[in-house]
């Protein structure tokens, strides 16, 4: 069963689907206000201080945990439907992943729709893995992760990445990637009444809004599932059971282990999407954390760690 901590991101998603209903037309500032507060259901990580940086053009936060791993870094992408979100909405959950790891992250701040539409995004993390690689960070010292739709560009920058004949980072971590820009997964349905924010027709608006006037939904970087994705480094996936989205994450399995990519991937029973933000509230969150901390750092050459087993991490599913 989930945890009773588990309730406050649920809580959260259903004030905003509360004020979306009752203000369908919101103006997208006030709807970015809206969700600037993502990060409060987020407890502080400690340890971690915070540094806005120019990466090559893109506005960005370093997370630097105190006696972290200075040459190994984790490139992050927030959530938000590339519409919503930011660096500072996702500040306090990817220190607690850079914390977890003893690495550095940076934070991007990538250009949002409707004032930039695809590709900005994946060109925008693009230009920041090069500005990594030109700091003398070496590829294989580098990972990338990403909520949401900064999940999907955590793959779809590695895509942009290989087609600039950049080398690939170490590994990638998608969590709750947005990737279908149709909506066609069968779980749109069956976790419909269980998804407390996520829903068909939100997407597909944010989809449009993202792509701009005569975009095609098709376009392998803006999903990955129509993409060659060979050669791409090893993927960890993690999802929540109860997300509309989980067909997503299943689909981006089943396609990258066809291309011969070394995928792993975690269904949380019960969760919502992105339950990562619960991170230091809810076990739920923490246990995955630690586990993508034990999953990558081999990759990044920091070393085995060992997580945390409990009834709950040996009842999961793992692909």
């Amino acid at each position: 069963m989930p945890s009773p901590q588990s309730e406050a991101l649920k809580s959260l998603y259903r004030h905003w689907s509360d004020s979306l209903a009752k203000n369908p037309t919101m103006p997208l500032d006030e709807l970015r206000r809206l969700f600037d507060h993502w990060g409060d259901v987020t407890a502080e990580p400690g340890g971690v201080d915070y540094i806005e940086v120019d990466a090559g053009g893109v506005p960005a936060l370093w997370a630097v945990p105190k006696g972290c791993a200075q040459d190994r870094v984790l490139q992050c992408t927030h959530g938000g439907g590339y519409v919503t979100g930011s660096m500072y909405s996702h500040r306090k959950v990817y220190g607690h992943f850079a914390k977890a790891i003893g690495c550095r992250a940076l934070i991007l701040d990538y250009r949002r729709a409707p004032e930039h539409v695809h590709p900005a995004p994946v060109d925008d993390a693009t230009t920041a893995y090069r500005w990594l690689l030109d700091q003398g960070i070496e590829p294989g010292h580098i990972a990338f992760t990403g909520d949401s739709a900064g999940g999907g560009l955590a793959v779809t920058t590695l895509l942009r990445a290989r087609e600039r004949g950049l080398p690939m980072p170490a590994a990638t971590m998608p969590l709750s990637p947005w990737l279908d820009m149709e909506a066609t997964s069968p779980t749109f349905e069956s976790n419909r009444e269980r998804d407390a924010l996520v829903q068909r027709d939100i997407v597909l608006v944010m989809a449009g809004t993202f792509l701009g006037e005569g975009g095609n939904r098709k376009d392998p970087l803006a999903n990955p599932l129509l993409g060659d994705l060979k050669g791409l480094p090893p993927m960890l996936i993690q999802v929540g059971g109860d997300e509309t989205l989980l067909d997503d994450s299943r689909n981006l399995a089943d396609v990258a282990r066809r291309a011969g990519v070394a995928v792993t991937l975690e269904t949380e029973p019960h969760m919502q999407h992105v339950y990562h933000f619960l991170a230091g509230a809810a076990p739920e969150a923490d246990d995955a954390i630690e586990r993508l901390a034990a999953w990558v750092r081999p990759k990044l050459g920091l070393g085995e760690m060992s997580s945390r087993e409990d009834a709950r991490t040996t009842a999961r599913r793992a692909g």
